[in-house]
């Protein structure tokens, strides 16, 4: 009996512990934050439109009454908003000034606090290319940078300085366009025929200086660069590659170009030149900064600018083979710019070396502008948005 009422006592008292340590639980716990009171206009007034940017990566773009959140200013770093209107709220005892502002795009649009803004409009930051530059090609004056010195793997751009001194033997020695390149050697055959750095393929034993400089900065064949460098080194076989290359060299450093080393006629790293038969010494890869690259092609551009004849091309028909500009900024392109003149100048690419581009246009009363961005991933997209940022900075 003292037994079975021991027990019930124990179970009456664990229940009871239970029970409280339940009701102790539930009073802890926080209830769910209610909606913050809406906040109400004390005064709303129009503006003149005027241009804003991020003051700091804080803030965000709200509805009127502050409920929903629209978007964060950390998502638009780049990104003009437009007030038009200006507007006290209040909320509790606290009243402050908010802007209606709107994206430029008219995608997003709500109230941002005033703080949050600073006048004017958003500075250009290109997202993906490592390394940038926007150039005057007239006075070298630099307009805009990004890591511009800063040498880097630059893969087909690289045929600037090959067909720099193309253009110059043509120039200064009894070649001409027509003059006969030797195209016999068995590794630039099998190159041309590669599926990954072909595209020109030599099908003939030699062509004209003009058909493989054509191939070269249209199709940016990569066979047809190399035997261009060994006719201006006075031969048709690797060891003239080698001495075209020692060419490249002395050129950038007559230039004065702290910021060029070449180790190849095309922009192939010697990885892949190696199974060719064109592997030298001195690295891997061509390592040339964008500023370096911007004066390169301003040298092409301005001592030979029918080179802007070609580079201009959409296609090209090259003894019997269609030539392809892969420049996306041409007319009738996907990212063509009518109000931008493009007409040039060169594409690149390597896994190493990333979407490489050069581009060149001058609109009427400029003077020419040359843009370069290296390592990018969206190469046509920010050239444009570099150009037309330097003409609306009014920078050229």
């Amino acid at each position: 009996m003292t037994t079975t009422l021991s027990n019930r006592f124990v179970k009456v008292l664990l229940i009871t512990m239970a029970t409280l340590l339940s009701l102790f639980t539930l009073m802890s716990i926080k209830p769910a934050a209610a909606s913050a009171a809406s906040y109400s206009v004390v005064s709303s007034s129009n503006m003149t439109k005027t241009a804003y940017h991020r003051a700091s990566s804080k803030g965000a773009v709200y509805n009127l009454s502050h409920t929903k959140k629209l978007a964060n200013l950390s998502s638009y770093p780049n990104t003009t908003w437009y007030a038009t209107k200006q507007v006290t709220l209040k909320h509790g005892s606290t009243k402050a000034v908010y802007y209606a502002v709107k994206n430029g795009a008219g995608t997003v649009s709500g109230y941002v606090w005033h703080s949050y803004l600073t006048k004017g409009q958003a500075p250009l930051s290109l997202k993906y290319a490592k390394s940038a530059v926007a150039m005057n090609a007239k006075t070298d004056k630099v307009l805009w940078s990004k890591s511009a010195n800063t040498p880097r793997a630059i893969a087909s751009v690289s045929k600037l300085m090959t067909l720099y001194l193309v253009e110059q033997k043509v120039a200064n020695t009894g070649s001409t366009w027509n003059s006969k390149v030797t195209t016999s050697y068995s590794g630039l055959k099998r190159m041309g025929a590669s599926s990954v750095y072909g595209g020109f393929k030599f099908t003939q034993n030699s062509y004209t200086v003009k058909q493989l400089y054509q191939a070269a900065l249209i199709e940016s064949s990569n066979n047809a660069a190399i035997a261009l460098g060994q006719w201006v080194a006075g031969g048709s076989t690797p060891a003239y590659n080698t001495k075209f290359i020692a060419m490249m060299n002395a050129q950038a450093k007559k230039w004065h170009l702290g910021n060029a080393k070449y180790v190849s006629a095309n922009g192939m790293e010697q990885s892949a030149l190696r199974g060719y038969g064109y592997s030298v010494s001195g690295g891997n890869a061509n390592m040339v900064s964008a500023t370096d690259v911007a004066l390169i092609a301003k040298h092409l551009i301005t001592d030979y600018p029918s080179v802007l004849t070609d580079s201009s091309r959409g296609s090209l028909t090259v003894a019997g083979q269609l030539c392809y500009n892969y420049n996306n900024l041409l007319p009738g392109r996907k990212y063509y710019d009518s109000s931008l003149k493009v007409d040039g100048l060169k594409t690149g690419y390597t896994d190493l070396a990333g979407y490489c581009f050069v581009g060149t246009g001058q609109k009427s009363g400029h003077d020419r502008l040359i843009t370069v961005v290296l390592h990018d991933e969206d190469e046509f997209t920010e050239t444009r948005s570099l150009m037309q940022y330097v003409y609306s900075k009014n920078l050229i």
